[in-house]
Formats: structure tokens, sequence, C-alpha cells
């Protein structure tokens, strides 16, 4: 008997040995069949878009009552269907974390920002992979899968180019990611990644990040009905507009010159008046008042005034802008004739509107950093920049007064970072698929939340939620799906009780009742809070809502209801134990308020580099300008010597050691606020030296800051930085070596940048001192 090989599936004579007169195998005749992939996906199944913005309020897009303009938005919704009860986690990566898995987000270790993580299970930073993303299950099921711009869900000191890369997009089911993976980034000089890799292209003149986006995800769109027309795709577009800074050109800032002139007490009444005429909100809805914490627009000195109407223009423009090119992207997939079978997720927003512009600023991580400063500082530092036309370009990173961020979140409380009000969580989404959802401009009233967006998406693609991925056996979903709602306007709500807790600002929704702690801070009050080191959650006052009654939160009735207050509390802290959520304000852990030494940073306390390195993240480098450092180099100084030797961050905020004109100079750039320079008194000598910078703080960190320079063991220069950061310069700046490739730390050289150094650079080594 012949023997005989499995080939795809078939049984085929294996043939005799090849003779003269039998040369070798023919298979014309043989019963080869090709391998049939099994099929898992239903017919016609759906494209998918999900669109987030980042950082806006419910009441500033036009399409719902808001003033700033939204043609795309209002395109989606005019497709489709609108939610005006729909909920994020009030914080950037935890909504992402919860969106991306359909789980709550302290359930997947995104309790906070990436930036403060800490160990606590629910505030790891860390989605599990036993929490598929639906990035994962739906490529397994077939489809092309690929982000674009904001990520914010890998640890941070994970983000350097030798990762590892199981916690990046392409590690939770992105076939293909373009964008940056920290919390922000220049819109204007970003550091950027494509799947795994360092963006080293240069940007050209007349460069914007939201319009790059918005053209790789055209270009992907086009080359995936190029490769695979027989695939649907699955897009998620998540511009960094409008988080801060807040850059744009300014032919789209002026687009909105002279409208907000009135300031943002103003602005609320309108668009309250507005909202309520469209149908978006009900004739019963109240407006809440402004905080007794929060400055009212007539307070505001007159000479400050064009600075804080500027900052709302700019704000306004290019959240504009990002609607803009989120249309271009609906444009590519009408013009491919996909657009009918396109299911849209277009949600305004990962949180509520910002307030960590406080009291409007030039640099926004003077917030992050606990920094408190005044107008008159930003006013100064914004002369030598180039004056109100300076806003929103290159050299600010300006974010507005907290109080338009209240206002952009109109007719609630409080705004991003608060759990416990609407004004932080409640986000306006549209959603469309013309082949399947009928359009109709009723909102929808029922309650929801982002996790009950993958549970939707499994719902209408047919897909049922695998048991195991990836090797992983899988966590339940804690969403719910919405298809109920998308076709019956008045269908009661699936949604019975839903959680709510952003470092300790925390509520909880059952059956149209909410009870809510707005907790130890103000997001809109600068500077550390008082008391903050006593605080504790057994002592925060309560509130509560009957939301069928009080839509706004406007009508507390704790004080009437007692025993309905006691009873969401302790199903709160049921829902706490279930989904990791302890200790309470564990999110806050690694903040500036508590312990920003333990936030997430390199393991190492000495690096050497035997030759020049660059764009290593802020995230994994040295902590030069908040620990005890000493940096050493060897370096050959050339005739005419000029260039950086190293640089931290960037315009916005860093340091920089450099040499300009055979002298040695350094900078401390407190976020363009306050600039301390140090500068040798003689030239460089020529030839092979060794120059050491070394820091010591004064106290604690974010203190003062004593800085040494010296040359060849002499001392060349010395002085003292006021206030030292205490958290990071930036979310998405770098680490250079011999040139400074991000935007320029120093204004001295902003017109020469990179301004490589025209010498050579030997070993670098740098260690944090010990105390």
């Amino acid at each position: 008997m012949l023997a005989s090989v499995v080939v795809a599936q078939e049984i085929l004579p294996f043939p005799p040995t090849p003779s003269a007169s039998s040369p070798g195998l023919t298979i014309q005749d043989s019963t080869y069949k090709k391998r049939i992939e099994p099929k898992r996906l239903a017919d016609c199944s759906p494209n998918i878009l999900i669109i987030l913005m980042d950082d806006v309020g419910p009441a500033t897009p036009s399409t719902y009552g808001g003033e700033i303009n939204t043609p795309t938005l209002g395109r989606v919704a005019g497709l489709g269907v609108s939610f005006n009860r729909f909920h994020s986690t009030a914080m950037c990566s935890p909504t992402r974390a919860a969106l991306l898995t359909g789980r709550n987000h302290t359930r997947v270790g995104n309790g906070q920002i990436a930036a403060i993580a800490n160990d606590f299970d629910g505030f790891s930073g860390v989605i599990p992979k036993s929490s598929a993303t639906v990035a994962e299950v739906l490529k397994n099921y077939g489809y092309n899968t690929g982000a674009w711009g904001k990520w914010h869900n890998t640890p941070e000191e994970q983000i350097t180019s030798k990762g590892p890369f199981d916690y990046w997009p392409t590690g939770y089911g992105f076939e293909y990611f373009y964008g940056f993976l920290a919390g922000e980034a220049s819109q204007y000089e970003p550091t950027l990644t494509r799947n795994t890799l360092p963006v080293t292209e240069h940007f050209p003149k007349g460069y914007h990040l939201t319009d790059d986006i918005a053209q790789d995800a055209i270009t992907w769109l086009r080359e995936q009905k190029a490769y695979a027309p027989d695939k649907p795709f699955f897009m998620y577009w998540a511009p960094g507009a409008s988080h801060g800074p807040h850059q744009v050109m300014k032919e789209w800032a002026d687009k909105y010159k002279g409208k907000f002139d009135d300031g943002w007490d103003k602005y609320r009444e309108r668009v309250f008046a507005n909202a309520k005429a469209k149908g978006w909100i009900p004739q019963t809805a109240q407006l809440t008042p402004r905080p007794v914490s929060m400055a009212s627009w007539d307070s505001i000195p007159e000479n400050e005034k064009p600075f804080q109407r500027r900052l709302m223009e700019v704000f306004a423009g290019f959240t504009e802008h990002a609607d803009y090119n989120a249309g271009r992207v609906i444009d590519e997939i009408e013009r491919q004739g996909k657009l009918d079978n396109t299911l849209i997720f277009y949600i305004w927003g990962d949180n509520g509107s910002s307030a960590e512009g406080l009291y409007g600023t030039i640099s926004e991580q003077l917030a992050q950093n606990g920094i408190p400063t005044k107008i008159s500082q930003h006013l100064d530092a914004l002369e030598e920049l180039g004056g109100l036309d300076a806003l929103g370009g290159p050299k600010t990173d300006n974010m507005y007064h907290a109080a338009w961020a209240w206002a952009g979140s109109t007719p609630y409380k409080s705004t991003k970072l608060v759990g416990a009000h609407f004004g932080g969580t409640r986000q306006p989404m549209a959603v469309s698929w013309p082949q399947r959802i009928k359009a109709d401009p009723t909102a929808r009233p029922q309650f929801h939340h982002v996790i009950d967006i993958v549970p939707t998406i499994y719902e209408l693609t047919k897909i049922k939620l695998p048991k195991v991925v990836n090797g992983f056996e899988q966590d339940s979903i804690d969403g719910v799906s919405m298809v109920y709602a998308m076709g019956d306007a008045k269908a009661p709500g699936t949604r019975k009780t839903q959680f709510f807790d952003i470092m300790a600002s925390r509520g909880i929704y059952h059956d149209g009742w909410f009870a809510s702690a707005p907790g130890p801070r103000e997001p809109w009050v600068g500077g550390i809070p008082k008391g903050i080191k006593e605080w504790s959650p057994l002592t925060d006052k309560w509130e509560l809502y009957n939301l069928d009654e009080d839509w706004s939160q406007a009508n507390d009735l704790a004080a009437t209801n007692p025993k309905k207050l006691e009873e969401l509390k302790l199903l709160f802290l049921l829902e706490s134990t279930k989904n990791k959520n302890l200790p309470i304000g564990g999110g806050l852990w690694s903040t500036a308020m508590f312990h920003p030494e333990d936030a997430p940073a390199s393991a190492l306390t000495e690096w050497t580099f035997d030759f020049p390195i660059t764009r290593m993240p802020e995230s994994a480098a040295p902590k030069l300008g908040k620990q005890d450092s000493l940096v050493s180099m060897e370096v050959d100084v050339p005739e005419k010597a000029n260039g950086v030797l190293y640089a931290l961050a960037g315009f916005s905020g860093g340091i920089t050691c450099y040499v300009k004109d055979g002298y040695l100079c350094y900078e401390f750039n407190l976020f363009e606020i306050q600039r301390t320079k140090l500068k040798s008194k003689d030239k460089l000598p020529l030839g092979k030296v060794q120059i050491d910078v070394e820091s010591k703080l004064a106290s604690k960190i974010g203190g003062p800051m004593d800085v040494m320079l010296k040359v060849n063991g002499d001392m060349v220069a010395q002085g003292r930085v006021p206030a030292a950061m205490s958290l990071h310069f930036t979310s998405n700046a770098t680490f250079d070596i011999g040139t400074d490739l991000d935007s320029p730390v120093s204004l001295d050289y902003f017109d020469l940048s990179p301004f490589e150094f025209n010498g050579t650079i030997g070993a670098t080594h740098i260690k944090y001192l010990k105390k």
C-alpha cells in the first residue's frame, strides 16, 4: 500500500520515487483542494468607527445647544440617534480602558491615569489580558483593526522602544497604531509612535497633529480597501483635542473672535436655553449655580479679560478643527461607498471639560505639579513670547480658565475629575448605522455608560463574547447592550446600577437615584488642598438626588431622605468591593498631594550612555528635575562650540544644558513661568573636558533645587531653582543627548532647534545622589 500524507484536509497518494519514466509528481490529477477558512462573521457585518473626543463637556457642541461649531457630530446625529444620559468615568485613561473592554475602570486596573498608577489592584494602570479589548475580539473574528491619536493605556515606564509591548495598542488587538502613548502631546511637535516604532520624520511647516492622524487614517482606509476589501474594519480615532495644551492655527481660533466676550456666566445661560430649545435637556431641568470657590466673570480684572477671552477662542477653534478632521475620515468612508454599512459611535468626550487650566494658563502642567501662580506671571511671560497672538501656537501650552470648563458642562455641577456630578461624567453620544438604525432626532434618555459600547457592538455584529481570548480565560462583561434604545426612545432603561469614582470623587446610580460624595478637592482650585493629609473618606459629606425629578442634580435630598442615602452608600461600598475600587481614594496615592515619589518611573537609579541617545520618553528617563542627581559627560569641545549637550522635555517645561558661543549654559524652565539660567564665566577649554551638572533639592520634592556646573572638576556656575517639579514636565516629551528633538526647552536656541552639538560627546553617566 502506498504511504499517504494529509494536505489541506484531503488524502493525497504519495508518489513513487521518481524515475526516468516518471520524473516527478504531477498534480493535475490529484484531489488537492485549497484550505477554506471558516466564516466567523455574519453576512454584511458592519464596519465600525469609534470617535472619542477628549476633555469636552456636554454644553460645547452646537449639535446639542453649545456654541462651538460641530457639523460632523451633527451629521452623525442626523444619520442616527443621540443619547443624552450617557456617561464616562470623569478621567482619561479610566474611560478609555472601560470603553475598550466593557468592564468598569477599576476592575481593569485603571482607577486613574497611567502617570500616577500604583500597586493597588484597581489602580495598577494595566488592563489584564483576562479582560480582552473589543479590538482583540474583532480581530480574531476577522476584522482589520486600527487606532489613531491618544492611547494612554500603557504603563508609562514601558513606553520605550524596547517595550515590553504586551500593553501597547498592538498588544491589545490593534493591528495598526499611529499616535501618542501618553496622556497628551504638542499638536505641533508631538512624540509619535507607529505600531511600536518611534516616528522620526521631520514635521513640515504648517503641521498639526489632528490633521496628521486624520490623513493617516484615510490612507489606512484606502490601503485596507485595496488589500482586504472582503474584510470589515474597526477604527478607534481619538484625537488629542481638546485636551491641553490647547493648540490650533490662528485662523481657526480667529473664527471665534468676540463670541465669548461677555464671559462664562452669560455663556452658561445661553447654552442652557439653547439645549432646552433643541429638546436636548428637559424643560424641567434646572441650571445649577456656580461654585463659591470659582470666580465670576464680573470679578475678573478688566486688564485680564482679553487673556481669558482669547483662551476660550483658542479652545473653540481647536475643538471645531478636531470635529472637522473627524469629518474627513467619515468623508473617505462615504467616498468608498461604505457609509451605509458603517456603525459609528461619536462620543463627545472621555470626561467633562477640564478645569486643569485653573485660572487660565500658558503652561497647563503647572496644575499637575501642584504649583500655584498668579495671572500676572502668565501675562508677563506671554509678552516675551509674542503676546495674545502666541496663545494656541508652538510657544505656549495654554489652557483656559476653569470657569470656561464649568460653563462647558452646563447645566451640571463641576467638571472633569469629579465623579460625583454629571459635569464630570455626562457625555453626549451620537450613533449611526444607516443600513440598520432608523434616524430619529428624539434624544435617548436611558442611563448608560461607556462600558455599554462593547456589548452593543457584540449584539449588532452577532458576536458572542469568547470564553478564552489568546489563551486567557475571560472575565465577565460589566456593560449592557444599548441596542434596545436605538429603536425606541421610550424603552425602559436596562442599566439599573452604575458606580463612579475618580480619586475619591464618587457616586452610585441605582433605579433613578444618585448618591455622591465630591471628595477631598475641587479640581478648579490650585495648589495642594488644605487639610489633604488628614482627609478620610469616612468623614466626607454625601449628597442625594432623585434623577427622575431632578435632571441636573440641583436639589440635594440627603437631609430629607437619610434612609435612601444610607442604602445607596452601602450599595456603593458593595460595588467598590466587586470592582477592586478599594481603598477609596487609592488613585490619589502617587499624586503631588500625597506620594509623588511613588509615581511610575524607571526602576534604575543610574544610567550609562556610551553614545548620545535620543527620544528616550520622559517617563522612563532620569528624573533630573525631581531627584538629586549628577550628570557627568565626556565632551570634545571644538572651536566655536555650540549646541545642546542634553535636554529633558520641551518648551512648556524642562531642563537643558547647552553650549552657546563656547560658554556652558544651563536652564531650568519651570513651565514657562519661571526660567532659572546659569552661564559659565569663561568659555569652555578646547579639546576633551569633563562636564558635571549636580542638582540637589534643598528640602522636599517640588521645593527649591541647587544646581552646580563643573568643568574638569572646577565650579564654573551655580544657582538655585526656586521650585522644582514634583510629577513630570510633560506627558509626552523625551530626553535627548547631543540635541533637543522636542520643542526646544530654551528660548535661547528656539530658532536654532534642534541645535545639535557641533563637537563630540563620549560617555554620559547619570546617577541619583543618596541623601
